[in-house]
């Protein structure tokens, strides 16, 4: 019977089940649509090469088996992990001999490409250029960083992203419903809450959801109706751990790092909270956190509340000494912290204008009246001469120049408005006021 083969099929579900053209592909919707660009060149033959990039789970592979059934072309799908260039010359002696008998090109599927190096990657551009071969490629790295630039510029990037919850829920319950590939023969009878969870615990990626249902059920025995009863406790042993979307060295740890620094930076503690648990629960090292905090509390915060570096300084010492996972408390608190605490960049931008300042403009010499003098000659040559002691001066302030001729105009540094600032504001005002009674007196 149709329903045993099924039963006893050594293909996994998420293999099998792969959608065979448009109308069966789900999610994608900007690319598989009815009347969208994609699907027209895919439709029409015109198709060039390709990459795609997304999430895993998100139908990158299931989308280049659809082109090779619509356009009805020669597939041969490769991995960069398993294979190399000496087997892309073999596919592309049977591509170049199909052309030369006056046959159609053959749609090379690279999985993973980002794993081939830069002399793999090289091999591919006479083959891709000439069109011998169809190159579709698949990648959950950026291809900005990832694909050489050669190869990039000759293929059409397109961005896939992670199916949201009612593309999963839609493939799950046709694949309990259908009978030719799916699991109506075992008559499934998922429970609203397991399906739910399911749904949730995908993440975005079908081949999760589609493995931990196999696998439930796959350890349930049918009941006396042969109906097997799949509970969320049983998808919950299928699937022992959620897959967190995140890669310490990709693009995701910098895109989630950044926005835990934006959300920071605008005072959202809520939005911090969430990013940092995205991080510490995909596995980021803490210390690289406690050094990002670090970096904020200067940049961000500043001397708006000169505690926030102590704040940070110390997280980073508590999570020298507890480690993970005892660490995530003091990190959630200094991330509360930062997020509340008043904002200035005013240190920042005084750093930025010093670093152009310093390199755009002549060395000036040190003034001589604060340079040290350790020698009769440097003495001699009037180091030091005119220095002002300030603790001798009235308000312990001389207001003398220290700053060399040229600059004295300069201003890198410029307080905020916002918490201590405010009090520096008053001290540096303060100071000038009495430089300029200083300069009236003299």
């Amino acid at each position: 019977m149709k329903g045993q083969k099924n039963n006893t099929n050594s293909t996994p579900l998420a293999e099998r089940f792969r959608p065979r053209n448009f109308d069966e592909y789900v999610g994608q919707e900007h690319l598989s649509a009815e009347g969208r660009l994609f699907r027209k060149t895919v439709e029409d033959g015109s198709l060039g090469s390709c990459i795609f990039w997304g999430p895993p789970g998100c139908g990158k592979t299931s989308l280049a088996h659809v082109v090779a059934n619509v356009t009805k072309k020669p597939f041969v799908s490769f991995s960069a992990v398993l294979q190399g260039v000496k087997d892309v010359r073999e596919i592309v002696d049977e591509a170049e001999a199909s052309v030369r008998a006056g046959g159609p090109n053959i749609i090379l599927f690279i999985d993973e490409i980002h794993r081939f190096n830069k002399a793999q990657q090289d091999a591919l551009l006479p083959h891709v250029e000439r069109g011998t071969i169809t190159l579709i490629g698949a990648t959950t790295e950026n291809p900005s960083f990832e694909v050489i630039g050669a190869l990039l510029s000759r293929c059409q990037v397109y961005v896939l992203n992670a199916l949201d919850d009612d593309d999963i829920a839609k493939i799950i319950r046709t694949v309990i419903s259908d009978k030719e590939r799916g699991l109506a023969d075992l008559d499934v009878n998922l429970e609203d809450d397991a399906f739910q969870f399911l749904v949730n615990i995908s993440n975005g990626d079908v081949r999760t959801a589609l493995n931990a249902l196999e696998l439930s059920c796959a350890g349930v025995r049918p009941d006396k109706e042969g109906k097997r009863n799949i509970n969320i406790d049983l998808i919950k042993e299928a699937v022992s751990t959620r897959k967190i979307a995140y890669d310490k060295g990709g693009e995701e740890h910098y895109n989630l790092i950044s926005a835990l620094h934006k959300s920071l930076r605008g005072s959202d503690p809520q939005a911090g909270l969430y990013w940092l648990g995205r991080m510490i629960e995909g596995g980021a090292d803490p210390l690289y956190i406690a050094r990002r905090l670090i970096r904020f509390a200067s940049e961000d915060v500043g001397l708006s509340d000169p505690n926030a570096l102590v704040q940070a300084i110390a997280v980073k010492d508590a999570v020298h000494f507890l480690g993970f996972p005892e660490c995530n408390t003091a990190l959630a608190q200094c991330v509360v912290y930062l997020a509340t605490a008043p904002k200035s960049n005013s240190i920042y931008m005084a750093v930025k204008s010093v670093e152009r300042t310093v390199q755009d403009t002549r060395n000036e010499p040190v003034p001589l009246n604060i340079r040290n003098a350790p020698t009769k000659l440097m003495e001699n040559l009037g180091y030091g001469d005119g220095y002002k002691y300030d603790h001798d001066s009235e308000n312990k302030f001389s207001g003398q120049e220290f700053l060399p001729e040229r600059l004295r105009s300069k201003k890198f540094y410029r307080p905020g408005d916002y918490g201590f600032e405010k009090e520096i504001k008053k001290r540096m005002d303060y100071w000038s006021k009495l430089k300029s009674l200083e300069k009236e007196s003299t």
